[in-house]
């Protein structure tokens, strides 16, 4: 059986891509072989998603952005505009490296802003959230509020992407869904 979903006609899809239901691929596109895309994705204008590139449910990619070989998005990632993922650490334009391509994993519900870079190796927690502009040069942690570059940790934000500011119970409450974060350390190794 066939699934289902929206390429627009100027879009290129190659045989051998893996495309879930209810994706919808806009101008300019190229869909790689041999990449998963999963259900209710949103592919902007503009964009490359190389062979072996996961994508989990409802992604959403905006325009001008190269998801290249290495790179895993788990379900509700959010790409802005024009961001970047490099697949090499150290790139020559007269050595191939293809087979030294170095994996990047973009946990659930993490948003990277607008033309910010993610060096290839790091691992952006859940619910992250990358500034526009940040370059990100190791990983970062689940709910972290990155910015800069090199990116620093400003904050914590909520699962709904608000600011948190924690009180002096070390809690914190996300002012759309009003569910309450608690702040722990991490157990200090012996």
């Amino acid at each position: 059986m066939q699934k289902e979903y929206f390429y627009h006609h100027t879009a290129v899809i190659d045989e051998g891509a893996k495309i879930g239901e209810k994706v919808k691929i806009w101008h300019f596109t190229h869909i790689m072989p041999n990449c998963e895309i999963g259900d209710g994705c949103n592919i902007g204008q503009n964009v490359v998603i190389s062979p072996e590139v996961v994508l989990g449910h409802n992604v959403k990619v905006q325009n001008n952005v190269s998801i290249y070989t290495g790179v895993i998005c788990e379900d509700d990632v959010f790409l802005g505009p024009s961001m970047v993922f490099t697949n090499v650490i150290n790139p020559r334009s007269a050595v191939n490296r293809k087979s030294q391509y170095i994996k990047t994993i973009v946990r659930k519900g993490a948003s990277i802003g607008a033309n910010a870079t993610i060096i290839c190796g790091n691992e952006i927690g859940k619910y992250s959230m990358i500034g526009a502009g940040a370059v990100i040069t190791k990983p970062v942690l689940d709910y972290a509020l990155m910015v800069g570059n090199p990116a620093k940790q400003i904050g914590w934000v909520s699962e709904y992407g608000h600011k948190l500011q924690f009180d002096e119970k070390r809690n914190a409450r996300c002012p759309e869904t009003k569910e309450v974060y608690q702040f722990k350390t991490q157990p200090s190794e012996s």
